[in-house]
């Protein structure tokens, strides 16, 4: 029987660690299929308060799990795969293993959906990226390209524009499913080129080591075509982390987990974390900051029941 299980170990699982450990209720943290979260795929990380100098995503992440370690939290490697939230203890599967718990912290995540393409997975975090305020900074005076064609696409592209010579949209059909407000917007800015009907068939750089182009396909023509390219931004959404809980805590229509107040979920004593529930911000610092809440949560509500 725990006090408090945590689901994730990003900035947000780590972060609640932190605290919930500090708090003596010797939190387990069940690290996930993607153990260290979207930093782990990060490099240089440039705006997290207190490093001048930026810091390696992996390392950040490493540094906040030893300092859990530190206070006592312990660490499971593997992923939920059945949830019982219907009453307390709550009950986990942790690959085949059942775990009981009087709280819950699901900081579960979402990761970034990808195209797919053969070299683009070789080339995360070196110029291949999905996150254009994480990433942006680097490519000032740069070609740049984003694929997606809804709001975020657009927002990302015209972020974008603030740092790159040339912002290149590709969209894979003849007219954007974004906003209207958001296309006029991004038809307004000279820096931004839509490409429409086309498709991207792969990324190049990777005897290089860093993003040098693409090869493009228009849908309508076939004709094949390679671009010049030195950032290469995915935006075509995030898939939230929440199937176990199907049924059982409030999603939204996406898949992300509705909050009920502060770091509260619908069902009292679970509480969320980081970019599992936060689908604007999606930054290390605001995903730290929820999981310091989650946190306080957890022991207020531990106090309060008398456990």
């Amino acid at each position: 029987m725990r006090n408090v299980i945590i689901l994730g170990s990003g900035c947000a699982g780590n972060t609640a660690a932190v605290y919930a450990a500090r708090a003596n209720l010797k939190p387990l943290v069940v690290a996930g299929h993607e153990p260290g979260g979207q930093l782990s795929i990060t490099t240089l990380v440039e705006n997290f308060p207190g490093f001048p100098e930026g810091i390696q995503g992996p390392e950040l992440v490493e540094n906040i799990k030893k300092q859990a370690e530190s206070f006592g939290a312990e660490y499971l490697h593997g992923t939920v795969t059945q949830a019982d939230l219907s009453k307390r203890p709550f009950r986990l599967m942790v690959d085949d293993e059942w775990h009981e718990t009087q709280t819950l912290i699901v900081a579960t995540g979402a990761s970034a959906r990808w195209l797919g393409l053969p070299n683009e997975q070789k080339l995360i975090g070196h110029g291949v990226s999905s996150c254009a305020t994480c990433d942006g900074f680097f490519y000032r005076d740069k070609k740049i390209m984003v694929i997606g064609g809804g709001d975020t696409a657009m927002e990302e592209a015209n972020f974008l524009t603030r740092f790159g010579s040339e912002v290149a949209l590709v969209h894979r059909r003849e007219e954007f499913r974004a906003s209207k407000i958001m296309v006029d917007r991004m038809k307004a800015n000279p820096k931004i080129v839509p490409i429409l009907n086309s498709v991207v068939e792969d990324v190049h750089g990777v005897e290089e080591g860093v993003v040098t182009g693409v090869t493009l396909r228009n849908l309508v023509t076939d004709e094949v075509t390679r671009r010049d390219v030195d950032g290469f931004f995915v935006a075509i959404g995030h898939i939230p982390n929440t199937r176990p809980f199907v049924g059982q805590l409030d999603l939204d229509a996406d898949g992300y987990v509705v909050s009920h107040g502060g770091a509260r979920t619908n069902i009292t004593g679970v509480f969320h974390a980081g970019d599992v529930q936060d689908r604007i911000y999606r930054q290390a610092i605001t995903a730290a900051g929820a999981g310091c809440m989650a946190a306080i949560e957890a022991e207020r509500f531990l106090e309060a029941v008398g456990h």
